[in-house]
């Protein structure tokens, strides 16, 4: 299946949004399939089995964070929150509790397409399982297999966390992740709350992996949540 022959169920109650998705989605090819309450979504997401839900959080019937953690019980479908919630322990709850990625309305149609084919990208890899070790960006090259790293073809040296960390962020490239998530996946479910070793970390490997650290390409942070390893490089 082409990627834009995908079907994006959209959970939300607010018509002229609704309408403005689906306009926009249909426009670039994608199927759509829409719900205005988090109970309807949640069957339509079991009965159609979407490629991908756009979820608003302000929901008449629940809090869209509950219909994520419902969707994590038995579903791993991508799941883009759309809110006007704009905090970032919004963004925070909303990750941590499963969501791929988050955007706060309003926002420009370009964004939404650009996360939409980033999440798309990644379920698909996830789904098909190749086997592929390799990840490239711009000048940089992960080998996960071989446990290699290049930046502009010369090797690069990290230590084992450092390419713990590297690696989680290239399973989930283009998806924003936690300082929670990254911490247990890195050190442990006890760490969630030390942020401080993932600032060193990510200092570092922005010292060994970046151009210009102060100003990363690769490596970006989503202020306040987590970050990101970029897949489009402008």
């Amino acid at each position: 299946m082409s990627e834009t022959a995908a079907t994006i169920l959209v959970i939300e109650d607010e018509a002229a949004i609704q309408k403005f998705l689906r306009l926009t989605l249909n426009s670039q090819g994608y199927r759509v399939a829409e719900s205005e309450t988090a109970k309807d979504g949640l069957l339509q997401a079991a009965s159609r089995q979407p490629d991908l839900i756009i979820l608003d959080l302000g929901l008449p019937d629940a809090d869209g964070l509950d219909v994520v953690k419902q969707l994590r019980e038995w579903s791993t479908v991508p799941v883009i929150v759309v809110s006007a919630r704009g905090k970032e322990q919004d963004k925070i709850l909303a990750l941590d509790a499963g969501a791929d990625d988050y955007l706060t309305k309003p926002f420009s149609v370009g964004e939404l397409m650009a996360r939409l084919r980033v999440a798309l990208r990644h379920a698909a890899v996830v789904k098909a399982d190749t086997g592929e070790s390799t990840f490239t960006v711009g000048d940089l090259t992960v080998d996960l297999l071989h446990r290699n790293v290049t930046v502009r073809g010369k090797d690069v040296h990290l230590t084992p966390n450092e390419f713990k960390l590297l690696t989680i962020l290239v399973k989930h490239a283009g998806m924003v992740l936690t300082h929670r998530q990254l911490l247990k996946e890195v050190w442990g479910p006890g760490s969630g709350n030390e942020t401080h070793y993932l600032r060193v970390y990510m200092n570092q490997l922005r010292q060994k992996l970046e151009q210009d650290p102060a100003r990363p390409k690769y490596l970006q942070t989503e202020p306040g949540v987590g970050y990101r390893l970029t897949v489009d490089l402008l």
